[in-house]
């Protein structure tokens, strides 16, 4: 007899075949002499109905006495559905249970709302949104890998724990082994990392980017893709304190390369998920957001415009009586500015490069004017910032001059600059937070909806 999942039963070819297949009770409802099972093991968003017959063996023992959230193992024939909805459905020869879900089992048939759901992590995949968001993101997990092994990129594993800051922000987790009720302190006060585990302070990281940069310099075109953290005290729907991120590093590459490969890779992602997970967007296009498809369509369907942060100011400034934030040359683009371009000046995705250089980072190499660096900004409809990306500074005086400049430790850089002495190259790359990523395939209007066990200020359950 052959094991199915609920996904393979609902696809197969003909009627006639007898299978097996499990997973938990979403509904039972009773007919004279039959009871009708809605089972889903997560393989895709359909249920696939049971018919069982009061006749059958052990019907009492065990069909009779089935509640919402129970799991069973059914062996059945596939046979055509009368009903709408499904084209096959499984008449039950045999059922077994392995868990009895008591009465009080928290995902009854009704609404739930995302802030209950969260508070039962441990029960909301089995939720058709939660699982739909979670189909959708392990595809895209494939895509990404795919998309870079396709174009030659080589994987690297950056580290989670580092002594660099990348972003300079300062607002990172302390790893340490120090004991918290006898803190070492030196004569000054300060606390003496010198007894800590590795010698010195050490984090969580807030970006793979750095150590990325010495892998580029030698393999010419890598990737990461792992976890990062950013310690900041936030509530909105768009932070998290623990986030995945995707960040390619090409070496002898420009600004105008990782711009293209950036578009290249969002254009890819959007396809893969119209392509291998309309189901799930379907469900999305209904239920959470009536645009979400419309909005990969455009996406995919159209190269992105780009424009200078000079002339994206000019355009904004025109317009600053409808913003929250007044818009001047200089300042950092707010979500409202990015949507504005994205939406309504542009209708459709726009990169924006060459920004003040006071409000971008240390490693982003100076353009001639003084005044800009060679950074960039992806920016789509309903999210805003997407990617954040740059060419970095390949200039050994002119970036230990810029981390001198801002105050930073140059110590701590050591090894950074150096990757400009020996041979260094022209490189750029830039970052794509996987979890805004989701937020944009599947509507989802809060970023601890689109990640497994979010982590936010006060929460880090499950």
């Amino acid at each position: 007899m052959k094991e199915m999942t609920v996904k393979q039963v609902l696809a197969v070819g003909a009627a006639g075949e007898t299978v097996r297949a499990s997973g938990w009770v979403r509904t039972k409802r009773e007919a004279k002499g039959f009871s009708f099972l809605e089972i889903n093991d997560g393989s895709c968003l359909a249920n696939l109905q049971v018919v069982a017959d009061a006749s059958m063996r052990h019907y009492t023992e065990t069909v009779a006495k089935l509640t919402t959230g129970s799991s069973v193992t059914v062996e059945g024939v596939v046979v055509d559905s009368p009903g709408k909805g499904q084209k096959y459905e499984l008449r039950a020869q045999s059922v077994f249970v392995h868990g009895l879900a008591p009465s009080d089992y928290p995902l009854q048939k009704k609404h739930h709302s995302f802030e209950f759901l969260r508070q039962n992590a441990h029960l909301r995949p089995r939720t058709n949104s939660m699982g739909a968001v979670a189909r959708v993101r392990s595809s895209l997990s494939y895509a990404v890998h795919t998309f870079f092994y396709e174009r030659g990129f080589q994987y690297v594993h950056t580290p989670i724990i580092t002594a660099s800051d990348c972003e300079g922000a300062g607002e990172m987790f302390k790893v340490t082994t120090l004991d918290l009720d006898n803190v070492p302190r030196g004569e000054d006060g300060t606390v003496d990392f010198s007894k800590d585990f590795f010698g010195r302070q050490a984090n969580l990281t807030v970006s793979g980017q750095l150590e990325g940069e010495i892998y580029a310099c030698a393999l010419k075109n890598i990737y990461t893709f792992g976890p990062t953290f950013r310690a900041e005290n936030s509530n909105t729907p768009r932070h998290l304190a623990e986030f995945w991120m995707i960040e390619p590093e090409m070496a002898f590459c420009d600004l105008e390369g990782d711009m293209n490969l950036a578009e290249e890779f969002v254009r890819f992602l959007v396809s893969w998920a119209l392509e291998k997970n309309r189901d799930d967007l379907e469900f999305f296009n209904k239920r959470i957001d009536a645009a979400v498809i419309s909005t990969l369509e455009n996406i995919r369907d159209n190269s992105f415009e780009r424009i200078s942060y000079t002339d994206a100011v000019a355009v904004l400034e025109k317009n600053n009586d409808a913003f929250e934030y007044k818009m001047k040359w200089g300042v950092d683009i707010q979500t409202e500015h990015e949507r504005y371009l994205a939406e309504t000046v542009c209708k459709k995705p726009v990169i924006v490069f060459d920004y003040p250089k006071e409000i971008k980072a240390f490693y982003m190499k100076q353009n001639h004017d003084g005044k800009t660096v060679r950074a960039m900004d992806v920016l789509v409809p309903r999210i805003g910032e997407l990617i954040g990306g740059s060419q970095r500074e390949d200039d050994y005086e002119a970036l230990r001059k810029r981390i001198v400049n801002l105050g930073l430790d140059e110590k701590a850089y050591w090894w950074y600059l150096e990757l400009r002495k020996y041979g260094g190259v022209p490189h750029a790359g830039f970052g794509l937070g996987f979890e805004r990523l989701l937020l944009l395939v599947t509507g989802m209007q809060n970023i601890r909806e689109v990640i497994p066990f979010p982590r936010y200020p006060g929460n880090a359950d499950f």
